[in-house]
């Protein structure tokens, strides 16, 4: 295994780039785990439970859950991903630059998904299946997915069972409309476009040939842009038929994304940019859903 230095990474030290400070293995086991998009899918999850109602110890439950299903995802996709990183010299994965083991984020990946199990199934079977569903999905996509025309179907199918999961850990276990859920997967499926942006042509070189690759990067902003605005009217209009005030915000929000993606210079379409704007609009949207007047999307009475 490669050291974090420059000399245990003989291809980092001929790229003449300076070694890191040596972090902690907690440190590198942390950075292993994508905390951006885990960060970002947990709070999408909170949101939602208090949208939904839900009692603090079943929010906590599923919430932990959301966390462990993020987790072993996150560690999963460093390990496999661990070769074509090093060969790419990417300085930001903890697995390429020596600053975490292999065994320990591959050991990581499995526990987490093991404790991910009975903190799924503690919020009801139904609802545990449906998470587990959504790990399942972005297990497949680590695996084999994310290589195929196919790539954007883990992050659609995950992101539209979000809400059942939560929606099926209240007493009643009601589903959620079929506009949150197409919604939900639609703004998933944005999400994948956008996240793929910095490595993008690093994928391609290593092999990787998911639909964002396909398409190019122009075509990816335009395709996370116009996902992202198409989830944000279904979301703002899907309860009552029309678009409050606050939901006309949003929506020109990504609809400037959508004009900067079709006009804008190559210099926008680059960097976390794009990506960071996707999970900032998932978080608005989640947070217009929890204040928004009127009932609860499935009907439940508000705490």
């Amino acid at each position: 295994m490669p050291s974090s230095t420059d000399e245990g990474n003989p291809r980092l030290a001929a790229q003449g780039v300076p070694g890191p400070a040596q972090p902690s293995a907690v440190t590198g086991l942390l950075k292993a785990t994508h905390p951006l998009p885990a960060a970002a899918v947990t709070l999408l999850a909170v949101l939602l439970s208090a949208a939904f109602g839900l009692h603090f110890a079943s929010a906590a439950k599923a919430v932990a859950a959301v966390v462990a299903g993020q987790l072993s995802i996150g560690w999963c996709n460093d390990r496999l991903d661990m070769r074509r990183d090093r060969a790419a010299g990417r300085r930001d994965k903890p697995l390429a630059t020596g600053a975490a083991r292999p065994a320990t984020v591959g050991t990581a990946a499995c526990a987490a998904l093991l404790v991910c199990i009975p903190l799924s199934l503690a919020c009801g079977a139904l609802a545990g299946a449906v998470h587990l569903g959504c790990v399942a999905a972005g297990w497949a996509y680590n695996l084999w997915l994310k290589r195929t025309v196919l790539s954007w179907l883990p992050y659609a199918l995950a992101f539209g069972l979000l809400p059942a999961f939560l929606t099926l850990t209240l007493p009643s276990h009601p589903w959620p409309p079929l506009w949150l859920t197409v919604a939900a997967a639609l703004l998933g499926t944005s999400a994948h476009f956008a996240n793929v942006l910095p490595d993008l042509e690093d994928d391609i070189k290593g092999g990787v040939r998911g639909l964002p690759q396909r398409v190019g990067r122009r075509g990816s902003v335009a395709s996370a842009a116009i996902l992202a605005l198409v989830s944000c009217v279904v979301l703002m209009a899907g309860p009552t038929g029309r678009v409050p005030l606050a939901g006309a915000g949003v929506i020109a929000v990504a609809l400037a994304l959508c004009v900067l993606a079709a006009a804008g210079p190559p210099a926008l379409t680059r960097g976390r940019g794009p990506f960071l704007v996707i999970l900032a609009m998932a978080g608005l949207d989640a947070a217009l859903l929890v204040l928004a007047p009127g009932a609860p999307p499935t009907g439940h009475t508000w705490p």
